[in-house]
């Protein structure tokens, strides 16, 4: 059950739980034991990610053909470079805001390989799970439903999801191509 709900939670595009906060829920109130449960939340986390990625590779072409070729012009500038390569690795693997975006983001530029930066997702998802859940005593819920109506009706939780929406709509409605050659 945990597994379904992480992999749902992250497939959605915006305004889910974060994933830490249902692995807690899980630790206190189901008793399930850590080495067990961060594991499967990191599969749960990459596998949803994943999905949304690939849904967002996907409808591309459905999108605004000026918003992908800006999109796209960003992704070339980040990949010409390691340096730049290893900044975006870097932060799929530190993270700690929500990835949906980042992944939406990643499923639109096509350049981007999306096997490397879910692996680096993974890896820094089982560090920072490992710590949430080892420090899980802090969260005093009862139900999940309301671990998830604590964060979907949090004035800071939506404001935060609703900034990095316009981020991304924002970041394809930048002419990158022109921007970048000054």
């Amino acid at each position: 059950m945990a597994l379904g709900i992480i992999f749902l939670a992250n497939l959605v595009p915006a305004f889910a739980p974060p994933t830490w906060s249902i692995l807690v829920f899980f630790t206190l109130k189901h008793d399930l034991h850590p080495l067990v449960l961060v594991p499967l939340g990191v599969l749960g986390a990459t596998s949803g990610r994943a999905v949304l990625a690939v849904t967002f590779r996907a409808i591309r072409d459905w999108l605004p053909k000026g918003y992908v070729e800006n999109m796209e012009a960003i992704g070339k500038y980040i990949t010409d470079r390691s340096a730049r390569a290893f900044g975006l690795m870097t932060l799929f693997f530190i993270s700690p805001i929500s990835s949906a975006q980042l992944f939406e983001a990643a499923g639109i530029i096509k350049r981007f390989k999306l096997k490397p930066l879910l692996l680096v997702f993974a890896v820094g998802r089982l560090i920072s799970y490992s710590i949430y859940v080892s420090g899980a005593q802090a969260l005093q819920s009862t139900s999940l439903g309301e671990v998830i109506a604590k964060d979907m009706t949090s004035p800071k939780a939506i404001a935060v999801q609703l900034f990095f929406v316009l981020g991304l709509v924002a970041l394809g409605n930048i002419k990158w191509a022109k921007l970048i050659k000054q």
